[in-house]
């Protein structure tokens, strides 16, 4: 149930890939629905924008306050975003991650990793579904268009290599308590000339799934540091992402996460652009406006994807 908020119309909405419902409870205690189509854009731009201006504009007795009007008329200065002073809360559920997934239409995304493992993920745990299929499939693929091999090397636990390597630092992991042995730092110069040419072709996302960096994720954050700086919108650290044990599982969920989360940004900046500031903000000023997250949770907008 919506939460109370005297006064107020709180909206509950599933916004899925053909249709959208806009469930309201009223200042009264009533309940309304509007159903409507999720992609209409001879009529609007967004789908819950539209049902929330329609059941304000039925059910305020301020119908002229929530005339329709569109993203464009806004940004041009003809029209203004619909008030939020009679909404108290809007909790959203959406497919819009899934279908781009599904449908392939994500960001473009570059893959950093170790040197001599820019396949990992492409070659995965090689499970296979059926065991004794002769012509077993290699799945779904990757969601990242290349990969960028850094010259960098932890290892764990006791160490014993006879390749002549020297360990440059050793400490302790905060996170796992493991010992952590540092035998290549990331050389960040020519990290970033090897980053240059994905820039250079329009990539502007990117994940980072280096080797133990559960336990030790400081090479992974200084590579993300490095990358905003130069001009990256989107870096996904697999350590913050998902700090687990095993680059494979982690590293498609980084991957994942440079994939979608600027299709969720996109998606939330042109809902706030419907509405005044006040869906921006919560407390006694403002919308309390979550949305729903892959475990059924509810998030904050602008803790979001």
């Amino acid at each position: 149930s919506s939460p109370p908020s005297s006064g107020k119309y709180n909206f509950s909405i599933d916004r899925g890939g053909t249709f959208t419902d806009v469930y309201c409870t009223l200042p009264s205690g009533a309940t309304v629905v509007s159903k409507l189509l999720s992609e209409d854009p001879a009529n609007y731009d967004d789908a819950p924008t539209e049902g929330i201006r329609r059941i304000l504009a039925d059910h305020s007795g301020t119908p002229a306050l929530y005339a329709r009007r569109r993203r464009a008329a806004i940004a041009s200065g003809a029209a203004v975003p619909l008030p939020t002073g009679l909404i108290g809360s809007v909790r959203m559920g959406t497919t819009v991650a899934t279908n781009a997934l599904l449908e392939r239409n994500g960001s473009r995304a570059g893959l950093v990793t170790n040197v001599g493992f820019g396949n990992l993920l492409e070659i995965g745990n090689q499970s296979r579904p059926n065991i004794f299929d002769l012509s077993c499939s290699g799945g779904g693929g990757v969601l990242y268009e290349r990969a960028v091999e850094v010259d960098e090397r932890v290892v764990l636990g006791t160490f014993t290599d006879g390749s002549g390597r020297s360990v440059l630092e050793t400490t302790v992991s905060e996170y796992t308590g493991e010992t952590i042995h540092v035998l290549r730092r990331p050389d960040l110069d020519a990290i970033r000339r090897q980053l240059r040419p994905l820039l250079d072709a329009g990539i502007r996302s990117l994940a980072i799934v280096l080797l133990h960096a559960h336990a030790f994720p400081a090479h992974e954050d200084a590579i993300a540091k490095l990358a905003r700086s130069m001009g990256f919108d989107h870096v996904s650290p697999s350590s913050s992402v998902m700090p687990m044990v095993r680059a494979v599982g982690r590293g498609h969920t980084a991957c994942a996460a440079a994939y979608l989360t600027p299709v969720i940004g996109e998606y939330l900046a042109g809902f706030l652009s419907g509405f005044d500031e006040g869906m921006r903000h919560r407390g006694e000023k403002g919308v309390r406006l979550d949305f729903m997250m892959s475990d059924g949770g509810l998030v904050p907008h602008d803790g979001f994807g």
